[in-house]
């Protein structure tokens, strides 16, 4: 399977990743596009899962009752997430074209199934220069879930998002962590590129990623950037050896490019150069 996947247009199951397909131990994760009144049924079984609005609205169907999810799109407006821990049946119905995302990752059902509204979710503007983009913890910690982490990212034209390159794969001492990139362009034909590599071994992905694209990030250092002219939203889903408050634990930079941290136009050409 590669880690690059496109979305099947023509499918309610638009993209379709479980740990057996990606080859890795945690993290399930599927797009989901309704229409009319279409609904989608889901049990969680053993895990705890997380659902994200896209794009239209809908009405999710729990034991804990109904729960309203509209969102005008994700460059719009943050989401409302709907957590709902293990052993659990739950059913989504349309109210016209409704895309929305789940997550989910093996837990015991330590928290309880809860809306998470769009001022509880934290934002922040990270990086610098040519390395700032905008962060919204979707549903990181201080927000409860036992593994799963999400997070939303908004990358301007032309910058690069995950730089330093980060990794969380046992490599410097890192935990490790199934993670999925879901990206969105603006405008639709816009373009970015998504790179994973390791530094102790001849692996290396580079990836031209088109708006709806999913990569998988199954190991090593990873790093985006999306091209000028063409804005950037991916959403991050991860899940791994990271437990509750432990979720909030950073990944470990690249230390040939950690510097920047401290100096995001170090270095820098200034033009013209002779």
């Amino acid at each position: 399977m590669s880690n690059h996947l496109k979305s099947n247009n023509d499918s309610m199951i638009a993209l379709d990743v479980t740990p057996e397909s990606a080859r890795w131990s945690y993290l399930s994760f599927r797009v989901i596009r309704l229409s009319g009144e279409q609904v989608y049924l889901h049990q969680t079984k053993d895990e705890e899962l997380a659902l994200v609005p896209l794009e239209g609205s809908g009405v999710a169907q729990t034991e804990a009752g109904d729960f309203a999810l509209k969102r005008a799109g994700v460059f719009q407006e943050k989401p409302a997430v709907l957590y709902i821990p293990p052993g659990h049946e739950f059913g989504v119905m349309a109210e016209g074209d409704f895309e929305f995302a789940i997550g989910s990752a093996p837990a015991e059902g330590k928290y309880p199934l809860r809306l998470f509204r769009p001022d509880e979710i934290r934002q922040e503007v990270r990086g610098g220069a040519a390395a700032r983009r905008q962060v919204h913890h979707t549903l990181a910690h201080p927000l409860p879930a036992e593994r799963l982490i999400l997070y939303e990212v908004y990358v301007p034209g032309g910058a690069w998002s995950g730089y330093p390159p980060h990794c969380h794969d046992g490599y410097g001492g890192s935990v490790h962590l199934d993670e999925t990139y879901y990206f969105r362009t603006d405008p639709a034909e816009g373009l970015a590129l998504h790179r994973n590599y390791r530094r102790d071994t001849d692996f290396e992905e580079i990836f031209a990623v088109r708006d709806r694209d999913l990569v998988l990030v199954t190991q090593g250092f990873h790093s985006t950037s999306a091209a000028p002219g063409s804005n950037l939203y991916f959403l991050n889903y991860l899940a791994g050896e990271l437990l509750d408050e432990a979720r909030a634990t950073p990944p470990y930079d690249d230390p040939d490019y950690a510097w920047l941290k401290d100096d995001y136009t170090g270095n820098l050409m200034r033009l013209p150069l002779m």
